[in-house]
């Protein structure tokens, strides 16, 4: 398997974009205010061209010029996620920070690079410092200073699914990687703490989680739990077989953002239990290629980075089939490669290229030369 772990991998990823493209198709004729039924569709499928081309230049570049570029991207990367802040350029839609506009791009939401940035800053620092990754402050307080600072950005833009999700990945590449694990528990518990107390004194997000606890309360289902319970109603009445494509009922308007955060829900509705099962899979796939690419990679910054990648691609999948299935409270994120989003749709397919670039590089097989003690030397005995 782990010669094939490219194949495995572009496989898995090619399903979920095909199938995102059709429940496109289906549900984003339905979004309200807008015009043009299929607005979404064919800028997703624009989106997924621009993404393959990412891809391809991702593939082919080499890791000693993506560690030259690493001080140049975290630079860039900060001052995007400050520019979510600055009135003009900030796009701000529903109590969050999370897009600036750029004339010729458009609508852009800068934690999506971010995301990758932090994992090539961890694999570059790492990489230059791989024997002292035990030791305190080159092993963990400075790459956790790399990575906090785009975390607390991508934060107090309140966009807290983002920052758990990529704090997911941070901790599986220096866990990984050998940084011990009685300094990264106490940080971990004070982080739990701290986000358990933001959470308990917004109103707003309190207010979701007290819904996703009583989902049966008929003053939740109207209010702040009507998209999960709407989305439990979606994959009730698919059933086994689903109803067919294009027949689900609730992406009419009381399902909303079907098309995006509630994707799976209404793939569920229309296509059922293989469908959805399926989707699960696909990410098992992409988790076991990604791992497997990581295993093979010759050196530490390839491994630090296809582990990394696996990371930020397989948890938000797994936090938003949890969101939409009741099993996590009310978060944001979307399904990779499936739902609606252009921006996430270009990075994710990047991340794809680098862990197959990294794949390439390590099947490929250097020449073997051959040591001066196995030759053999004639002499003449005088």
């Amino acid at each position: 398997m782990a010669r094939h772990c490219s194949t495995i991998l572009c496989i898995a990823v090619a399903a979920l974009v095909a199938l995102g493209l059709t429940m496109l198709t289906s549900t984003s004729a339905w979004v309200k205010g807008v015009e043009e039924p299929y607005h979404f569709l064919t800028r997703q499928s624009f989106m997924a061209v621009l993404g393959l081309v990412a891809a391809v230049v991702a593939a082919r570049t080499t890791p000693d010029f993506l560690r030259k570029l690493t001080p140049a991207l975290f630079v860039i990367s900060c001052i995007l996620l400050v520019l979510c802040f600055v009135p003009g350029i900030a796009a701000p839609e529903l109590g969050s920070n999370r897009w600036i506009k750029i004339p010729v791009i458009g609508r852009f939401q800068p934690s999506e690079l971010v995301r990758i940035v932090v994992i090539i800053c961890l694999a570059t620092w790492f990489a230059r410092w791989q024997t002292e990754t035990r030791s305190f402050w080159r092993g963990f307080v400075l790459p956790g200073l790399i990575a906090g600072i785009p975390l607390g950005l991508i934060a107090i833009e309140t966009d807290v699914g983002s920052a758990l999700s990529l704090s997911v990945a941070v901790a599986a590449v220096m866990f990984c990687v050998g940084t011990r694990l009685w300094f990264m528990l106490p940080v971990a518990a004070v982080g739990i703490s701290g986000a358990g107390w933001y959470l308990f004194n917004n109103e707003n997000r309190w207010s979701r989680i007290e819904a996703w606890l009583d989902l049966d309360n008929p003053v939740h289902q109207l209010g702040k739990g009507m998209q999960q319970w709407r989305a439990l109603l979606a994959l009730g009445n698919g059933g086994p077989t689903g109803v067919g494509l294009g027949n689900g009922n609730e992406k009419f308007g009381t399902l909303t953002y079907a098309h995006i955060d509630f994707i799976f829900p209404a793939i569920g509705e229309e296509l059922g239990l293989p469908a959805t099962l399926g989707i699960i899979f696909a990410y098992v796939l992409i988790a076991l290629a990604g791992c497997g690419i990581a295993l093979q990679a010759r050196d530490v910054f390839s491994r630090c980075l296809a582990l990394g990648l696996t990371c930020i691609l397989v948890v938000p999948a797994i936090v938003n089939i949890g969101v939409t299935t009741a099993l996590l409270p009310n978060d944001g994120l979307p399904l990779p490669f499936v739902s609606y989003g252009g921006t996430s749709l270009v990075f994710s397919l990047a991340a794809v290229g680098l862990l197959l670039g990294i794949h390439q590089r390590s099947q490929a097989r250097a020449p073997q030369e051959f040591p001066l003690t196995r030759q053999t030397r004639l002499a003449v005995r005088l």
